[in-house]
């Protein structure tokens, strides 16, 4: 893995601060933060909290291939991918991706791209607490 990406799986809350004073960087003009976080509803109703698994060493790997592709595709000049894992409750920050690069566009491009991949392709699960007791595994979007 190369020193200008950062990839982080926990149990632990993600803190913002982490991911942007890593991509922090004298060549970079534009830094951008995805904050990605637990929202009190979803299309079954109102949503108490979420449940995130992991499959480990395989979740880590996609986080790095998503990061080569932004290194691939992009001037960026670091990248931080972090996710968190286990009980997370309504407001709480599950995943973050933050892009330093030289200018503006390729920055929120790369970000953007970043988390994109991140919902669609890592092997991480959610599943929805609802305000009903009920509880079901649902697909990244």
């Amino acid at each position: 893995m190369r020193n200008e990406l950062l990839v982080k799986l926990t149990a632990d809350p993600l803190d913002p601060a982490e991911a942007l004073a890593f991509v922090s960087d004298p060549g970079a003009g534009g830094t951008v933060l995805f904050s990605g976080t637990v929202r009190d509803h979803s299309a079954a109703g109102s949503v108490t909290g979420l449940e995130y698994e992991i499959w480990g060493e395989r979740a880590r790997e996609g986080l790095e291939a998503i990061g080569d592709e932004l290194f691939e595709r992009w001037p960026v000049c670091r990248v931080a991918l972090l996710h968190r894992h286990g009980s997370l409750a309504v407001g709480e920050v599950s995943v973050l991706a933050c892009c330093s690069a030289p200018h503006r566009a390729e920055a929120f491009e790369a970000a953007r791209h970043g988390i994109e991949r991140i919902k669609r392709d890592v092997a991480v699960w959610k599943k929805e607490h609802l305000a009903t007791g009920h509880a079901e595994w649902v697909m990244g979007s």
